[in-house]
């Protein structure tokens, strides 16, 4: 497939991508993608010195939008989504500052969707399967059930109703935006795509995974062993957000009993993780701890 704008399914298609602290390779991921698709660049980099440098390695193609602060993962993806909408652009494509994408995701995944449109389905979004070497290679699509998820393989030639997709890769349809309201901010960074995608399925729409198309992606940092499989890890940071997230989740009403009582059984779980796994475990375990206080109080946004 060639690398220009003449695939139809790329025809108002834009990508939204998050910057913090981005190096070369993001930089070039993002010039590349501008050759496909419009491409919003919202920057998370805190320091006007160093937005300068950033933006001007950019092409001019690239919609810049630095905000000199770390605003969270859901603000900047409202903010991208929304330059898309108020150009007239009708999908989104979404991306982390180091998800590779390709010319064939993307017109893939568009291609799905803009076929789901035409036979007047309510799917707010698609995405693909995902490979994290470090873990278990091609990860399964997940549904949510009692006690703990039900993982369904990527196999086959239909898209499958699943019950949330990660953010990085996936494919937003802008017509059901306004529907279903943009990512809650108050998050800030993790579980703001299961979130938005628990919020778009409780007002009858449909997310889907394409079982064909799969990106790379790296799950957070160096994964630990423990009880024989590898786990994603994150900073102690990351497990405050977690866990505090998690929290504010089992106390909302349209967030599915099924998904609560896998939380409910994962949470303890990732305390004696970090507790007996993971250098400096004791951090990990104040903070998430700090997290879960502060979700049962509902203190929320940033970490003040």
């Amino acid at each position: 497939m060639q690398e220009n704008l003449s695939d139809a399914r790329l025809a108002r298609l834009g990508a939204v991508v998050v910057f913090y602290h981005p190096d070369a390779g993001c930089i070039d991921r993002a010039n590349r993608l501008a050759r496909w698709c419009r491409c919003v660049v919202v920057d998370n980099t805190p320091t006007r010195e160093e937005s300068e440098r950033i933006g001007a390695q950019l092409d001019d193609a690239v919609v810049y939008l630095p905000n000199h602060a770390n605003v969270g993962i859901a603000t900047a993806l409202n903010q991208g989504i929304e330059r898309l909408i108020a150009d007239g652009y009708e999908l989104a494509m979404l991306f982390d500052q180091d998800s590779e994408s390709t010319l064939e995701l993307i017109s893939g995944l568009a291609g799905v969707l803009r076929a789901s449109i035409a036979r007047r389905e309510p799917v707010a979004l698609v995405g693909p399967a995902y490979e994290d070497a470090r873990l278990r290679g091609l990860a399964p699509f997940v549904r949510f059930g009692y006690f703990r998820l039900q993982r369904v393989m990527p196999a086959g030639d239909a898209p499958l109703d699943v019950d949330f997709l990660i953010s990085s890769g996936s494919c937003v349809n802008l017509a059901c935006w306004r529907d279903i309201g943009p990512m809650d901010d108050a998050l800030f960074i993790d579980f703001v795509d299961t979130e938005w995608c628990i919020r778009a399925k409780s007002r009858g729409f449909r997310v889907l995974g394409v079982p064909w198309i799969s990106m790379t992606h790296e799950l957070g940092e160096a994964p630990v062993r423990a009880f024989g499989r590898n786990y994603p890890m994150h900073s102690p940071v990351r497990h405050y957000y977690l866990f505090r997230n998690a929290v504010a989740l089992l106390k909302r009403g349209y967030v599915p009993c099924t998904w609560k009582s896998t939380e409910l059984i994962k949470l303890p779980v990732r305390l004696v993780i970090y507790a007996c796994f993971v250098p400096d475990g004791r951090t990990h375990v104040k903070m998430a701890l700090r997290g879960l206080w502060h979700g049962l109080i509902g203190r929320l946004g940033p970490l003040a």
